[in-house]
This record gives structure tokens, sequence and C-alpha cells, in this order.
């Protein structure tokens, strides 16, 4: 058992194919090497086991009912490694936003996985990793689609369906991706409900919408691997369109997307559930996304981010 011991992970945001992902469509999510997640544990000799993060700070077993899936998730892995009773303090730090649709919850679960795998030195499959981090996931979100853990830990955009197995896939595209927050909370259940509602109320018209996302996935999947950005500027502006039709846009949303297509960006969508949280930009060159990232800044974004496409070691 170690003294010291770390674990990292990072956030994520859908690339495309949100809300059609709902109804069988594919959709594929990005991991955000730039935007971290890190927990990092202290061995107590005391027997004391405490918790350090930006939403609880005390005693483990008093922590707050929003972090009940990572107390559940440390239980299980004390409980794993047949030391209830060892002393520990662990501090979690993050700079991805919460309720934005960027995969904190996820991300949390990844790390603290990580670190408690370190801390009693033993070896770590990805597979495991998954299947350990989803038990915060189950106790946070009911029955998550287990997207949000597979992308918080890998360094490829995944490819998901929902009932089936996740994947990453290749890309070859150059470019950058610019993230803003519109400083609004994700309406996650609210915005499923809205698209629910429509496709009772206007049928095929609605139902058309779904389809389309789910071709401009294969489109954008075919475009990162071909690195045509042209094709995927198309596929990602498209998606818009679909998402606006459906009513998960937003006027903060909608103010920052033409706010990057004035200055530079060839593709603008929202990300996420919508109704609030944030939107992402395509630019081909970092110094436009740079540009970009000011502007959106500007213009009210709380938070802005820039990554480039192709996936970094």
């Amino acid at each position: 058992m170690k003294n010291l011991a770390t674990g990292t992970s990072h956030a994520k945001i859908i690339l495309i194919g949100e809300h059609g992902v709902v109804y069988g469509q594919p959709a594929i999510a990005l991991p955000i090497s730039t935007i971290q997640m890190q927990a990092v544990i202290h061995r107590q000799t005391d027997g004391e086991q405490t918790v350090k993060s930006r939403y609880f700070n005390g005693d483990f077993n008093t922590m707050s009912a929003n972090l009940g899936g990572i107390q559940a998730l440390i239980k299980t892995l004390l409980a794993r490694f047949d030391a209830p009773d060892q002393g520990f303090d662990i501090h979690i730090t993050s700079d991805i936003p919460s309720e934005r649709g960027m995969g904190s919850s996820a991300a949390a679960a990844v790390a603290v996985t990580r670190a408690f795998y370190d801390f009693f030195e033993q070896p770590l499959t990805h597979q495991i990793l998954l299947k350990t981090a989803n038990i915060a996931e189950s106790y946070t979100h009911g029955q998550p689609s287990g997207l949000d853990v597979a992308t918080a830990s890998a360094k490829s955009p995944v490819w998901f369906i929902k009932g089936r197995e996740n994947y990453t896939i290749p890309v070859k595209l150059p470019g950058y991706l610019v993230i803003a927050d519109t400083g609004i909370k994700s309406q996650t259940k609210i915005a499923v409900a809205t698209v629910r509602n429509l496709l009772m109320v206007e049928g095929e018209t609605i139902q058309a919408r779904i389809d389309d996302l789910g071709r401009l996935t294969r489109q954008t999947r075919t475009a990162l691997a071909d690195g045509h950005l042209t094709s995927l500027a198309t596929a990602l502006n498209g998606a818009q369109d679909d998402l606006r039709s459906l009513g998960v846009s937003h006027p903060a949303l909608e103010q920052l997307l033409a706010v990057a297509r004035q200055n530079g960006a060839i593709a603008a969508k929202l990300t996420g559930s919508g109704q609030g949280g944030c939107m992402i930009a395509v630019a081909p060159e970092e110094s436009i996304a740079n540009t970009l990232s000011q502007k959106l800044s500007a213009a009210g974004a709380t938070a802005t981010w820039v990554e480039p496409l192709l996936p970094t070691d």
C-alpha cells in the first residue's frame, strides 16, 4: 500500500448525435484531455477517512447526498481490497464544470477508481475500470449508458449506439475544437421530454429529424477517419439545424453560435442535452480557434476551452 496515490481523468463532449441516441441512432463523444479531474489519496495511520472536494469537505461517512455515487464507489473499492477501515484522505480536484454535459460525475468516478487501485498497488485493466466506475454512475443516474465513463477514460473519440458495445474510432482530421459554456445548467430531463412530446405530436416530421441526426453522425465518422474538414462542418451544422427543430436549443446558445460563425468557425452547434450547457465550434487553425475563444468570452461565455481534433498522447 502506498502513502500517496493518484488517479486522473478528463472531460468529454458529445460531438454529434445527442438526442438521436435516445432513439437508437449513433453518437460520437470526444475525450477532452485539456480539462482534467484528479484524485489524490494520502494514507492515514489514525484510521480517519476524509474527503476534500469542491462540494464536500469532511468525514467520508457523512458525505453529502450529491456525492452518494462516489461514496458508494469508495465503499465498494475498500471492500474489494479487504480494507474497509483503512485510513485515507482523498482530495478530488476538477476543472470540469458540473451539469454542462461534460461528464463531470463520470470523470470523478474514473479518477477515484484509478487512485484507489494505485493506492492498493493493484493492476487495473480497462474493462475493470469501466465496470467499477459505473458503480458510481449507476448510483447517480440510475441506468447510465456507459458513454461518459468510456469517454472519460479514452484517448480517442468513442462511437456509441445505445444497448451496444462502445468503441473508439480513428481520427485523421486536423483542426481545433472550441468549447464555450453558456453558464446555464443543462436541462437534460426537460430537453429529452421536449423531444419525446414533439415526436408524439408531430410524428413523421420529428422522426425525420432524428433519422437525419443518425445520417449526419455516420457522415461525421467518415469525415474524421478520412480527414475531410468540409464534410465534418456540413454534418455538424446540419445537426444543429436538426437539434433546433427538436426544441433543444436556447437563446444563449444561439447567441454564441452566431458569434462563432461570424469569427471564423466553419461549424458550430450545441453539445449535450441543450437548453443551456455548452456549445462547440470547429476552427481550421489554432490561431482562429484562439481568437474564437476570446470572442466567445467577450460575448458572454463563462468559460472557453480549445482542443485539437487530433488526439494527443
